[in-house]
């Protein structure tokens, strides 16, 4: 292939021979191998390890942080931010205690989505007052938890706990304490939990009641719009900030969050993505081991590339309190807690983050680690008391005393069909956001990218490699001379990934003639779609190499000699069934080979092939594929032609569907993507004889209509359109 590679390995075949071996399959690497590529593995999921790596400079930690925040903000179904409705709370039931009140809490995150909890204040105290929001992790019953007398006895006995009714109503401990020391307090409930029961907390997926246009939660159509329990709740913290921030008692610019377990994972990813908590305290939550045991702690996309610790480092420099114990925490000292002192050192504010470790106790929120709690927050929310701050007994509230719900105050509906017709409105009122991004100019245009092309980013979660990335295993690489042509087979590897993609490259052997171009040839038979039953390049593949292009095809992950029969893989790979832990760790199948196309794209335009031009043209159910890799590359792509075949993710009603892709429906599906392709030229198959409102409004909005070819004649007719179009 021109000596492309600056190697030579020549292996001549008659192209009668060759003829032979492609009636059966010509291949990279010997039959029954597969590449070796760490995607063949077994999935991520959150038992592995997630170390921070503490940036060098502030200036990379800003540009880190902001990638980070988005992912968390994509993930969430949270990008943009969706328009935020009138709380309309409902404040009742007040009780009466010593030194503090408590009260009865609902108000509506979303239209008719309620949000849940009590809340405590301090007696007699005036002015503005500081206020902690106090979710909860997975303990029994949430707000309404009991841990009985004879298992507290024991904690009593080992130190755990100073009072019987401290240890067995714990959640309810931790307000009246911080209420006593002058916080108002806001303990609101996990979706499912308590007095929230119109979404479950473990919502299963109920294929026979879901359809195109009604579905729940856990369904890929609910998935393929980002709509997940972890969004619901995150969600709910941020619209429970709204609603403390509103209390006229309290004083906005001292906020403290705190919760432990599942509550500490709430915790950490509110305080990364809303900037009005001052001080934080997940505990017994953040580590580099065990990331979140449930499907409300997960989403697709969430930890792909980073982890708690980091996460939770998007805090600093503000005030962030941790504990440990004798859980999947027990490691935090040596892993993951030095860098987070280095991370806040960097920052300046070495003495702004600490950690207790209380390894002699197992998993807990127990008196000893709320008593570094009241200590952190009597220093960072300035309450001026004196340490050490010493937990007192109360009288609980009766579980008729904390719920909201009575004969005045009746609980709203939820049944599937609540949450069939509140995933409806959401994915409505999401799509009148999006709607309203529609580029009508250049400024318009310039936020629509921000905002979709800002999630693809996210989705895809990379670009193009770097010349120095992409590597080629010598001992694979041949050419061999097939006539007036010359077939390259080499593999095309990413070595830090640990990625090989089995490639091959047609040209013609005189190298006088190639004109400095490359097409890319994409099609779900990967690389011997180049070719005919008989042997020969296929009319549109000979049509490029006679103009003098060389023309690259890959068998992209899932595809040829990634799978053992050498056809495309018909399922894609689930964590035990579950869709968050899947997604929320691994890139789909989709993204897999959206990358592949850029690893492509990349070694055309790099050092070793070094092409003026690169062109893309995906064919036969690849146009999807081409469209996203446009999406990412923009004008390194020089021309792309995409048959999309009609193609939307919002139609795919698998998780195991190798096109699955979380979101994919969300942002103007694949209409939207390929609106990222604007002004640069395309030609598009597949769509019938109008293009999609959302690609015209693009090109026109950025003054170049002209740059896009609408093809609507025969199926047979595309291909050789296509080269056409490219050949122009």
């Amino acid at each position: 292939m021109r000596t492309l590679l600056r190697y030579t390995l020549w292996a001549s075949l008659s192209l009668t021979l060759l003829r032979g071996a492609l009636a059966g399959e010509i291949r990279v690497l010997p039959v029954g191998q597969l590449p070796k590529d760490a995607r063949l593995e077994p999935l991520k999921d959150q038992n592995g390890y997630f170390p921070f790596t503490p940036p060098e400079s502030k200036e990379a930690w800003a540009k880190r942080a902001e990638q980070v925040r988005r992912q968390i903000l994509v993930a969430a179904g949270l990008w943009p931010m969706p328009e935020k409705t009138p709380l309309n709370p409902v404040v009742h039931g007040k009780v009466d205690r010593e030194g503090y009140t408590v009260e009865k809490v609902y108000f509506e995150s979303y239209p008719g989505h309620f949000v849940t909890g009590s809340l405590y204040r301090p007696k007699d105290r005036g002015g503005k007052l500081p206020v902690v929001l106090a979710p909860y992790g997975h303990w029994a019953n949430g707000r309404f938890s009991d841990f009985g007398a004879d298992e507290i006895r024991w904690e009593l006995v080992r130190g755990a706990e100073r009072f019987e009714v401290g240890g067995r109503y714990i959640l309810q401990a931790l307000c009246v304490q911080l209420a006593r020391m002058g916080c108002v307090v806001f303990q609101y409930d996990m979706v499912g939990v308590a007095d929230s029961k119109q979404v479950p907390h473990t919502p299963k997926w109920q294929p026979a009641h879901d359809t195109l246009d009604f579905w729940g939660f856990a369904s890929p159509q609910a998935e393929a719009r980002l709509q997940t329990n972890f969004g619901l709740q995150t969600y709910n913290s941020i619209r429970a900030l709204d609603f403390v921030c509103g209390l006229p008692d309290v004083d906005a610019g001292r906020i403290g969050m705190t919760g432990g377990s599942g509550g500490g994972t709430q915790t950490f990813i509110c305080c990364a993505i809303d900037p009005r908590p001052a001080v934080a305290f997940p505990a017994v939550m953040v580590s580099t081991a065990m990331q979140g045991g449930c499907n409300c702690e997960n989403a697709p996309y969430l930890r792909i590339g980073t982890g708690n610790v980091e996460i939770a480092a998007l805090f600093a420099p503000k005030p962030l309190g941790m504990t440990a114990a004798n859980d999947w925490t027990k490691e935090m000292q040596t892993k993951g807690f030095p860098e987070l002192k280095r991370h806040y050192k960097l920052l300046g504010a070495e003495n702004n983050v600490m950690l207790k470790p209380l390894l002699h106790f197992g998993h807990n929120y127990n008196y000893v680690s709320r008593a570094a709690i009241y200590s952190w927050f009597n220093k960072h929310l300035k309450l001026g008391l004196k340490d050490p701050i010493v937990e007192e007994d109360y009288k609980p509230l009766t579980i008729p005393e904390l719920s909201v719900w009575d004969d005045a105050h009746p609980a709203p509906p939820g049944d599937y069909a609540h949450q069939q017709a509140f995933l409806r409105d959401l994915a409505a009122s999401t799509q009148k956001q999006i709607d309203a991004l529609t580029p009508k100019d250049e400024a318009s245009l310039k936020e629509y990218r921000r905002i979709v092309a800002g999630a693809m980013e996210v989705m895809i979660g990379r670009g193009m490699p770097r010349d120095a990335e992409i590597d080629t295993d010598l001992n694979l690489l041949a050419e061999q001379d097939i006539g007036a042509l010359t077939l390259s087979k080499f593999l095309l590897q990413l070595p830090e990934k640990h990625e090989a993609l089995p490639v091959f490259g047609l040209n013609l052997k005189d190298e006088a003639k190639w004109n400095k171009r490359v097409a890319i040839w994409v099609d779900p038979q990967g690389k011997q779609s180049l070719f005919t039953k008989e042997g020969k390049p296929t009319p549109g593949v000979q049509k490029l190499l006679d103009a003098g292009y060389m023309v690259l095809a890959a068998d992209l992950f899932g595809l040829g000699e990634f799978t053992r029969d050498g056809k495309p893989l018909a399922k894609a790979p689930l964590v035990n069934g579950h869709i968050e832990f899947t997604f929320g760790y691994n890139p789909s199948t989709f993204v897999q080979r959206v990358r592949d196309l850029l690893t492509l794209l990349a070694f055309a335009r790099g050092k070793d092939l070094g092409a003026d031009r690169v062109d893309m043209i995906g064919l036969n159910g690849a146009g999807h594929w081409v469209a996203a890799a446009r999406a990412i590359a923009g004008d390194k792509i020089g021309r792309a032609a995409i048959d999309t075949g009609g193609f939307r993710f919002a139609n795919i009603a698998a998780f195991d569907n190798p096109d699955f892709l979380p979101g994919g429906a969300k942002y103007d599906d694949l209409p939207g993507m390929i609106a990222l392709s604007a002004p640069h030229a395309l030609w598009l198959a597949g769509e019938g004889d109008t293009l999609p409102p959302i690609v015209a409004a693009a090109y026109k909005a950025a003054g170049r209509p002209a740059k896009i070819d609408l093809f609507s004649g025969k199926a047979a007719e595309i291909e050789n359109a296509a080269v056409e179009w490219l050949l122009k």
